[in-house]
């Protein structure tokens, strides 16, 4: 969910931030090279082949059998393990709305301080939204510089361009951030829930409404399915473009008033489009953040089609925005300084807590 903000980020006080400088610590980790090309060669493809050739498992596909186990067994894990986390991230630092390329971004950013805990919601049992493919159903997505800087940091291959690049496959780009972000322990994927509503108090955004999506799709054919909550300090809408569940954060907010319009994005325009995309990602409402194409929806910014640079960086701007919200160093005032890294470091959770609940 999203909503709208008082003001808008200009261009110089963007610029400030030195967000899109290559030489800065923005990414938070060191880059080993200025650009990673994809190279295919004759003989690195014959080594590829020959060590999957020569690699064998550990045991005979001819004669595999399972270790036993107990059917209440899989489902005490699976339960015991889900409900730890409902526990958990009832009570959150930031909520990302929608795990598109915009939310994915955001939560990866995020995730880089092991102090904050990140809840991602995502509607659709698949995340990653429109980034597993590129436009019209193609394969290949093409991400304008200076956002290849962020594939850098990934380690997604692409084919260099003089003002852009092209990753192969967009799925390499949503299935590689989406495996370092999971693996991290400050961080938990909700899939296959929709947020319903928002928690206002005070004239702040303090948290969301949840519940499972197949239930939030069929309200209208039972008597009543009450939902669930979850309190955050801060929430990013990156709820994207038209459809059923597009641009929801903002709709909502208008339809409670905390927000005057919606006007909707306007035709195609790529130029025009990514830098006001990232320029006008921000704090929209006290507690909540809008990134990726809901911007674009709530300010009638154009829509820029099959281009995704503007979605990694204004996922990257609004999570230094929400760090600024939570009081902690980012790079929209100059403190951040980078190189942590949340994968070295135990989860925050309080397990005393979760024990007892």
């Amino acid at each position: 969910m999203a909503a709208m903000a008082s003001t808008a980020f200009t261009a110089s006080s963007l610029s400030s931030t030195k967000l899109f400088d290559s030489s800065s610590t923005f990414h938070g980790t060191p880059m080993s090279s200025p650009c990673l090309r994809l190279q295919t060669t004759k003989s690195s493809a014959s080594n590829n082949i020959s060590i999957s050739a020569s690699a064998s498992p550990p045991y005979d596909l001819n004669s595999v059998k399972f270790e036993p186990i107990k059917e209440s067994i899989v489902s005490r894990e699976m339960t015991r393990r889900y409900m730890t986390d409902m526990i958990t991230y009832a009570d959150t630092d930031v909520v990302v709305v929608g795990a598109g390329s915009a939310g994915l971004s955001c939560a990866y950013e995020l995730s880089k301080n092991p102090s904050v805990q990140v809840a991602i919601i995502e509607q659709s049992v698949s995340p990653g939204g429109g980034a597993w493919l590129g436009g019209q159903l193609f394969s290949a997505m093409v991400v304008r510089k200076p956002a290849h800087h962020f594939l850098n940091e990934l380690g997604v291959e692409y084919d260099e361009q003089e003002d852009y690049v092209v990753i192969k496959h967009a799925a390499l780009f949503t299935s590689t951030i989406m495996s370092k972000l999971l693996a991290r322990p400050n961080v938990k994927l909700f899939n296959a829930v929709a947020v319903e509503d928002l928690i206002v108090k005070d004239g702040r955004v303090g948290g969301v409404v949840t519940n499972w999506a197949l239930v939030s799709m069929n309200h209208d054919t039972q008597s009543c399915m009450d939902p669930n909550v979850m309190e955050a300090k801060v929430v990013v809408s990156s709820c994207g473009h038209d459809g059923p569940f597009g641009a929801t954060g903002v709709k909502r907010l208008k339809s409670i008033g905390m927000i005057d319009s919606v006007p909707g994005m306007k035709a195609l325009d790529m130029n025009t489009a990514e830098d006001a995309i990232v320029r006008l990602t921000r704090e929209i409402v006290p507690g909540m953040i809008v990134t990726g194409m809901e911007v674009a929806e709530i300010d009638g910014a154009p829509r820029m089609g099959p281009t995704f640079g503007a979605m990694m960086i204004s996922g990257q701007k609004a999570a230094h925005v929400a760090l600024k919200s939570l009081g902690l160093p980012n790079a929209i005032d100059g403190t951040y300084v980078g190189g942590i890294h949340p994968e070295l470091i135990l989860a925050a959770a309080d397990s005393a807590e979760i024990a007892e609940a």
